[in-house]
């Protein structure tokens, strides 16, 4: 978030600048540095005057001393030397090289704080040193300045590996890259020359190593105007700003020197994929301030909340079971969404598009774009979801069905699924009916993969229409001719069947003679004692058996290997299985029906 900071020259009249030439004379005298000597006082007149300048050249001797920190005044620069009037008997001369190191361009006339380095030089002047007394006073302000939080001045010399050199003037400090701007700065080399206020965050003088930070300065500023400028902020203001920056979860604005929060949520009462739908930066709009959390200077800002909420009235408007007509705006794999109203989308979930019973994907039916007509099915206002449908006005199949069919009509399908418990046949567009297994075929069927394939097509008879519950069901094995029922008409006690022994019982075996299953006892397969029918019998096993009782009411057939082997003829039973043993006259009477 950016700030309107002074610029570092404002900022400057706060920093500790250490080449102001007043601080330096003050710092210099707080580190022992003297004035330059004043003026020899009167000497009597009655003194020669070899006595007199013996005297002064004495008196001003006294006042100077080797390492000794005073102020001087420019008197000429020169391309090597640089004279400087110390109120001694001789100038003082530093090189004028050293003048380089000050922040700010030293002319004459100036006065600078200079160190004594000799008071005799072969050419008569006092040696002194202006880059030596700088950097003294200059190590004391960056001390100062590490300890009090004060910010300090420099100019930036050049870019090395990580950042800049800064020049405090005589003393070089490092300003990490990372440190030198509130957000990251890409150039550099552009910050050459530039005079810059930082905050000294570390200081090792054995090292020589200052590092600097100009970001610490520019956050503190900012918090400081942040907070001003939200101490004049109320939640539910309506205030003007510009868009700064669009991202994918909403916009920044600025209003008034501050970024506030624009949620994409918080946009438009309609759904937007992203904010660049209704904004563009640098765009003048008015918002309205939603939240503010004064601790964390956060604010929240709101758009769609200087008009009226559409969700509020629209159950008012489109009561459920109302018709009203839309704009597909997405398709997705659940549903299609519908623009009703401006601002206002509903859901036609993938169940209501169509009354078919095996519904293609949405887009099969429904684009964007697409202008269609819908019924409302439910209007939830607080979660802002509206249910809509399209099936709901076109003709329910079903309904239609069940005007023309009824329970025992014949109907003609195609086989759509297969499962372990049966078949789903479909006999119109969106209505399927079930085939179970037990009524697929009169004859035995483990699973309805052995006699049907998806993509069939069968006839069936309607045993169950259940328009309520949407559930159809179907017969294949009416359509069959009943093999039980052939079976009693064809066949009598005594008759000598061929059979194939299909499966075991603990008490016998079961035979399938003809499409229909008879009971060979355990006492009827052999005429020894038989513990078990796998010990005279295997599954698959091809016999002759002689049909001992008749059933047609529980659909029973009582079969014998034993009494097939034999020639006489056991005592056979006819009907119910009473265990009473028929007469000759009844088995008779049979054999002659």
């Amino acid at each position: 978030m950016g700030i309107n900071a002074r610029n570092d020259d404002e900022r400057g009249t706060n920093a500790m600048d250490v080449n102001n030439m007043e601080q330096p004379v003050t710092e210099a005298q707080s580190l022992g540095v003297s004035p330059a000597p004043t003026e020899p006082e009167a000497i009597p007149t009655s003194e020669s005057f070899g006595d007199l300048l013996g005297s002064l050249d004495e008196q001003t001797t006294t006042t100077l001393a080797v390492g000794q920190m005073l102020t001087g005044k420019v008197l000429a620069i020169g391309e090597d030397l640089t004279v400087i009037d110390i109120g001694y008997k001789t100038e003082g001369v530093i090189p004028t090289e050293e003048l380089q190191i000050s922040l700010k361009e030293i002319t004459i006339g100036d006065e600078i704080p200079v160190i004594v380095k000799h008071l005799e030089s072969p050419d008569g002047y006092v040696k002194l040193s202006y880059a030596e007394a700088q950097r003294k006073l200059v190590w004391a302000a960056i001390d100062r300045a590490f300890k009090t939080g004060a910010p300090i001045t420099g100019r930036i010399t050049e870019r090395i590996k990580g950042g800049l050199k800064v020049n405090l003037g005589g003393v070089e400090a490092f300003l990490p890259a990372s440190q030198v701007d509130l957000r990251q700065v890409r150039n550099l080399e552009a910050w050459k020359g530039r005079e810059i206020e930082a905050r000294v965050i570390k200081v090792n003088r054995r090292q020589q190593n200052i590092v600097l930070s100009r970001r610490a300065l520019l956050e503190e500023e900012e918090a400081r105007r942040r907070a001003q400028i939200l101490s004049q902020l109320e939640e539910g203001y309506i205030v003007e700003g510009r868009v700064k920056s669009l991202a994918d979860y909403g916009a920044f604005v600025d209003i008034g020197g501050i970024d506030g929060l624009l949620h994409i949520t918080d946009i438009s009462w309609k759904k937007i994929a992203h904010p660049k739908e209704v904004f563009t930066v640098g765009e003048v709009i008015q918002v309205k301030i939603l939240k503010i959390d004064r601790e964390t200077g956060r604010i929240n800002l709101g758009y769609k909340q200087l008009w009226p909420n559409p969700w509020d009235t629209l159950a008012e408007r489109l009561p459920p079971g109302s018709r009203v007509k839309g704009k597909v705006t997405r398709v997705t794999d659940y549903g299609a969404f519908v623009e009703v109203e401006e601002g206002i989308e509903g859901l036609i979930h993938a169940s209501e598009l169509t009354w078919e019973k095996r519904p293609k994907h949405p887009s099969k039916y429904v684009s964007p774009g697409d202008e269609v007509l819908v019924e409302v099915l439910q209007v939830d206002a607080q979660n802002r979801r509206l249910s809509l449908s399209l099936r709901q006005l076109q003709p329910d199949p079903w309904r239609l069905f069940a005007e023309t069919h009824s329970i025992g009509a014949r109907v003609r399908g195609r086989v759509r699924g297969i499962t372990d418990f049966g078949a789903f046949v479909e006999v119109e567009k969106g209505i399927e009916g079930l085939v179970h297994v037990s009524d697929i075929s009169r004859r035995r069927v483990k699973h309805p993969s052995e006699v049907l394939k998806k993509g069939q097509e069968v006839e069936a008879i309607i045993k169950e229409l259940d328009l309520a519950a949407r559930r159809l069901g179907l017969s294949m094995k009416e359509l069959e001719p009943d093999p039980w029922e052939e079976f009693f008409n064809t066949h009598r006690v005594g008759d000598i069947v061929r059979g194939k022994v299909v499966r075991f019982a603990s008490f016998g075996a079961f035979v399938d003679v003809g499409g229909v299953e008879g009971l060979c006892h355990i006492s009827e397969l052999s005429d020894e004692h038989v513990e078990k029918p796998e010990d005279v019998v295997q599954i698959g096993e091809e016999l002759d058996f002689r049909i001992l009782r008749l059933n047609p009411e529980e659909r029973r057939i009582a079969l014998s290997a034993r009494a097939a082997r034999h020639d006489r003829e056991p005592a056979y039973t006819i009907g119910e299985d009473t265990g009473r043993i028929a007469s000759l006259g009844e088995i008779a009477r049979q054999r002659e029906e």
